[in-house]
């Protein structure tokens, strides 16, 4: 075989991104998630309008050139509202993911490689939260921290782990025995280093997926905190805010719901067919293909 008849070798995550890319479906999630989270970033300030000002006067508006989404009862600018109140559902699912990672990786790693009665009492710790409901949880939780709306992200992701330490732990059980866990063991490197620095970058691939699923399923949770009042609070808007306020006048005044609506559901959309793009991407098994 010459030089030239030989193909080039490609690692995992070339391969991973070769197959994602040519998923159409995954990448215009992509560019739609992009596009929202720069719009919400970059939004509010290519108006004269801020989130918080009241005119009484311009209140109920319908879109015109003057105010593009419209004006809520106070008169203020639907626009911006819509665009602030995205920069903090955004931040309470990334973050609040962000919280329940570290959490459910760090747990359901030490669980599995440690295995024995470690393993049986922590699972079982997991199990017992499991039969709770989540939303009287964080509601509990939510009275506890008294509606503080940065402890909102330690709140909805002290209930969100529990998926994650199962599927990091059913990973780190199928890989603690393999040859270079092993071959760790015979160099003397301690549990802990073997944990973090060789069994948790081969479960790398289901965290990433059950984190971008993940993002959300936490956003919806607190757009349902919001809508039922125990999320974010007034002056403070957000997705759920806002689509509660304006389904109380969706059959006078429809572009209160309209827009905030259309906004998060593009962002539920993009996020769940990304995740599920990056499923196909890292499957093993569809590298056969």
């Amino acid at each position: 075989m010459t030089a030239a008849d030989q193909t080039p070798g490609a690692s995992l995550w070339r391969d991973a991104w070769r197959r994602l890319s040519r998923n159409r479906l995954a990448v215009a999630s992509g560019v739609a998630f992009i596009l929202v989270t720069l719009l919400c970033v970059v939004g509010p300030f290519v108006t004269s309008y801020t989130a918080n000002h009241a005119d009484l006067k311009s209140s109920y508006q319908p879109p015109s050139t003057n105010h593009w989404f419209g004006t809520d009862h106070l008169g203020r600018d639907l626009f911006v509202r819509t665009l602030s109140g995205g920069r903090i559902s955004l931040a309470v699912g990334i973050l609040a993911t962000a919280v329940s990672l570290v959490i459910g990786v760090a747990w359901g790693s030490i669980a599995g490689y440690f295995g024995g009665r470690l393993d049986s009492v922590m699972m079982r710790f997991v199990d017992i939260l499991y039969s709770l409901p989540f939303v009287i949880m964080v509601i509990l939780l939510m009275v506890w921290f008294e509606r503080n709306f940065l402890l909102l992200f330690a709140a909805i992701g002290l209930v969100e782990w529990l998926t994650m330490a199962r599927i990091v732990r059913g990973q780190v059980v199928s890989l603690k025995n393999t040859e270079f866990v092993e071959a760790a063991r015979a160099l003397g490197y301690s549990r802990l280093r073997i944990i973090f620095r060789h069994l948790l970058p081969n479960v790398i691939g289901p965290v990433i997926i059950y984190a971008t699923l993940t993002v959300p399923a936490v956003m919806l949770l607190e757009a349902v905190l919001s809508f039922l009042g125990l999320g974010v609070q007034a002056p403070m808007s957000s997705w759920g805010l806002l689509i509660n306020e304006g389904a109380e006048k969706i059959d006078v005044y429809p572009w209160l719901l309209a827009f905030p609506a259309v906004f998060f559901s593009l962002t539920l959309f993009s996020l769940n067919f990304i995740g599920d793009g990056l499923r196909d991407a890292l499957d093993p098994k569809s590298s056969k293909d």
